[in-house]
Parts: C-alpha cells; sequence; structure tokens
C-alpha cells in the first residue's frame, strides 16, 4: 500500500524540481537589472504618474505562468528636475516670484526633489491601496539597496502578493509577484533582486544604498563599491574603479 504513497511523492519531486530548473536570470542592462524568472520576460512601455502628477516613462517586464504572474516595473526619475522645471514655467507668470504659489500640483523647481524623495513611498502607498489586506511591511534591502518590503492578500480571490519597492540610480524598481493563496510565496523572485552596470556587470557595495547617494553625493557620500568578487551576472573583470559583480 506504500507503493502509491511513494509514487506520488517521487512525482511531486520531480515536478517541484523541473519548476526550479525554469527559473533562469534575465538581465536588462538598459534598465539595470538582474533577477531570476521563470521565463522569458514580455516587455511593454507605460507611463507612470508621479506623485505630484508628472508623466514619465516606464518599462513592465511581465511573466505569466500558469495562475502565477511576476513582473517588474521601470520607471525612469533621471529627468525629473526638466520635466517639473518646464511645467512650472508653463503655468506659472513670468518671472512670478514664489513658485509654490502657482498651486502645488503646479510648482516645479520647489518639489521635484519631494519627488525623488517620496518616489519609494508613493510607491508603496500605490500597494497599500489596493482592495487587499497588508499582511507585511518594513524597511529592507536587495542586494545591499534600501527599499520597501511587502505582501499583501487579495480580499476577493485571497491570492497573495510579494511587492519590492526600491530605487537606485533615479530610477524606480516596482517588483510583484502574485500567486493563489494556497501556493508557497514567491519569495527566489523577489529575493534574487540586483543591479547591474552598462556592462551588465553585477554591482554590490560594501553598505547599504540610498538613493539620495544619487541626487545629493556631497551630502550622502555613496557607499564603496566591492572589489575583487566574481559572482552572478559578472562579466569580464572591469577597469580599476569600476563596478564589478558579486
Amino acid at each position: 500500500m506504500r507503493v502509491p504513497v511513494l509514487l506520488a511523492a517521487l512525482t511531486l519531486s520531480l515536478s517541484t524540481s523541473a519548476s526550479a530548473q525554469d527559473w533562469t536570470e534575465y538581465i536588462s542592462r538598459e534598465d539595470g537589472f538582474r533577477v531570476d524568472f521563470p521565463g522569458q520576460p514580455t516587455i511593454t512601455q507605460r507611463t507612470y504618474t508621479s506623485e505630484y502628477g508628472l508623466n514619465l516613462p516606464a518599462r513592465v517586464y511581465t511573466v505569466n505562468r500558469g495562475v502565477d504572474r511576476y513582473s517588474i516595473t521601470v520607471v525612469d526619475y533621471r529627468n525629473i528636475q526638466t520635466l517639473a522645471d518646464e511645467r512650472a514655467k508653463a503655468t506659472c507668470p513670468t518671472g512670478f516670484a514664489d513658485e509654490r504659489a502657482c498651486g502645488l500640483v503646479n510648482a516645479g523647481r520647489g518639489y521635484w526633489k519631494e519627488e525623488l524623495g517620496g518616489a519609494l513611498l508613493h510607491a508603496t502607498y500605490d500597494f497599500i491601496r489596493r482592495d487587499a489586506k497588508v499582511t507585511h511591511l518594513a524597511w529592507a534591502w536587495q542586494d545591499l539597496v534600501e527599499g520597501h518590503e511587502i505582501q499583501l492578500t487579495n480580499n476577493a480571490d485571497q491570492s497573495r502578493t510579494f511587492g519590492f519597492v526600491t530605487m537606485h540610480g533615479n530610477r524606480l524598481y516596482i517588483l510583484e509577484g502574485t500567486v493563489p493563496g494556497n501556493y508557497p510565496p514567491p519569495g527566489l523572485f523577489q529575493q534574487s533582486m540586483g543591479f547591474v552596470d552598462e556592462a551588465g556587470r553585477g554591482v554590490r557595495y560594501q553598505s547599504i544604498y540610498s538613493n539620495l547617494y544619487a541626487e545629493w553625493p556631497k551630502d550622502f557620500p555613496e557607499p564603496p563599491l566591492r572589489t575583487g568578487q566574481g559572482g552572478r551576472g559578472a562579466g569580464p573583470a572591469p577597469a580599476p574603479q569600476q563596478p564589478q559583480g558579486r
């Protein structure tokens, strides 16, 4: 009578092993990240609305595997100052002494820093506003880059979503893995997040990185990069003082 049980266990083990083998590292040099996906992602262009109403270019990398869904949205904040200033010039009277008097939404130079500083919180709040129960919310990091970790249970179908919001080099990254309520959590996806340079080489810091380093380097010096280490996603040995893979 134990044979069917052993066969069932073996089938489950093989199925789990095959499923794990489906996961491969995906590297985007253009958007500066690497992550494990269960297949080749579909890439779509979209517009992302910032906290103060600016339309920013974004790309969404998505993989659907059965009932599971995995995605990374990359939002480009690198031109935020120019966009905010142009809007302020277009909406405020010429020579107006105080841009803030034109209205918060129309403010330019006085608020682009708030856009950058609040980007993580704004994206995290978008998760919280869903029709779902928040079961976990914490400050965390992946690959030593700080961010917000969040877990949700959908009120309608009880599916579970694991998210991570982070920012590196004035790019916002929104990771999201959703599985049915009785499935294992999509932890591999969330925890495999890393960053690469223009050559696709992995970037690894010696201490926690905050996007404040990108905007205010004099006030918040960027932590040094680790050197002399290879690792996943690393390419040929870089020149001195350049990032190496972990």
